[in-house]
């Protein structure tokens, strides 16, 4: 019932939506700063922003600087699964550029869409071939594509891995860290060529025992059964994935604002006053953040609640019970593939000694091929977007990635 009230609520807005939009559009009239025409104009702006949308925003990589060298990238469709893309980041080949890294960026399933790693694309653009796993809305995934649990997670990114080929160097942010482990573990186990060649894990829940967080205790604050009782839905029409077990995006949406709804309730009151004045450059500041902030990603029922116990209330990963397809997965068997793990010193998310953990998982791996970085004065978006991110953690990725290439 949750997502049907939702889906009524939305239906019912959207023509409040509309014509707040409208006004917003035909009251923004130049010289009428302060006037009552832009205090409409500024108000029906920020009521048309306040809403939650469900597709993936555009990745908007257009180009990107190489030394002297502007070079055009354009986004294509390397392989296609019913729940996720692996999209490639490919650049024009009548640059000259010489040969390149292949990186795999392992995006989270966590709510939002990996559009959220935008900056991180940019950033490892420069220096590398870049794919990212693109993950679909389960909502719009019909049902006789069957289940998508967290065995699923690991299938594709061994899939995609196999796609790209040998000698990819696998990075990955934030919750998809225990999976991108888990398939580098069970592809070394296999000595299969795809294994990739370096693994970087930013900021990502690998052993939750250590340094438990706010959203650590709230997911072992409740048995598993509370969780599906309380928070599964299933989507309504008139989606294509129709009576699908869902998470819904904006359920998760919900608890991170709550967190910090002081704050998101003055990101709007700014927003008013930057129209209301004229600093359009600052409003669009703002609403660039929310048009991907509140874009919402459903979770496939099955992966959620599987990362749920498994990750952060039993820790399978971390005390050796995490198994594949009834196969157990041994981090040990990792030898070949250097190891970088990132996290930062104020992350509230994944907090310090939740990524590290992964070193001491992975004991085969010598200790020339191991590094570990935290960062300071960051927290969690910190590890992987903004000035520390391009400054100082992505030297240190790069440095890791090529130094593997011997």
């Amino acid at each position: 019932m949750l997502y049907q009230a939702y889906q009524l609520q939305s239906d019912l807005m959207s023509p409040l939506r509309l014509m707040a939009q409208a006004v917003g559009s035909a009251f923004m009239v130049p010289g009428t700063e302060r006037t009552v025409l832009r205090q409409m104009a500024a108000a029906g702006e920020v009521f048309s922003r306040l809403r939650l949308t469900h597709s993936r925003p555009a990745y908007g990589i257009e180009a990107v600087q190489i030394g002297e060298q502007r070079v055009a990238i354009t986004e294509r469709v390397a392989h296609t699964l019913p729940f996720g893309t692996l999209l490639h980041f490919a650049k024009d080949p009548a640059a000259g550029l010489p040969t390149q890294p292949p990186v795999l960026l392992a995006a989270p399933l966590s709510g939002h869409f990996a559009t959220l790693l935008r900056e991180t694309v940019r950033t490892l653009l420069q220096d590398h071939d870049v794919y990212i796993t693109d993950w679909h809305n389960a909502r719009d995934v019909a049902l006789r594509e069957g289940a998508f649990g967290l065995d699923d997670y690991i299938r594709y990114m061994m899939l995609f891995l196999q796609h790209i080929g040998p000698g990819t160097h696998l990075v990955a942010v934030c919750q998809p860290c225990v999976a991108a482990l888990a398939a580098t573990a069970l592809l070394a186990e296999d000595d299969d060529p795809a294994q990739p060649r370096s693994l970087t894990l930013m900021a990502g829940p690998v052993d939750c025992r250590v340094n438990p967080t706010e959203v650590n205790r709230l997911a072992t604050s409740k048995p598993i059964e509370w969780f599906e009782k309380n928070l599964i839905s299933h989507v309504p029409l008139p989606h294509r994935g129709f009576m699908r077990r869902v998470y819904p995006g904006f359920v998760q949406l919900s608890a991170f604002m709550s967190m910090n709804l002081e704050r998101h309730q003055q990101s709007f009151e700014h927003l008013y006053q930057h129209i209301l004045e004229g600093r359009l450059d600052e409003a669009d500041t703002i609403k660039t953040f929310y048009e991907e902030y509140l874009a919402v990603n459903d979770l496939p029922a099955e992966f959620y609640l599987e990362t749920v116990e498994k990750v952060f209330q039993t820790y399978d990963l971390a005390v050796g019970q995490l198994h594949y397809q009834g196969r157990r997965v041994n981090p040990a068997a990792v030898r070949r593939t250097a190891l970088l793990t990132v996290e930062g010193e104020r992350d509230d998310i994944c907090a310090i000694g939740q990524t590290v953990a992964a070193q001491d998982l992975c004991k085969s791996v010598r200790p020339y091929l191991k590094n570990h970085h935290v960062q300071t004065g960051v927290g969690h978006y910190g590890v992987f977007s903004g000035r520390k991110w391009n400054q100082q953690i992505y030297p240190r990725v790069r440095d890791s990635i090529h130094a593997s290439l011997g």
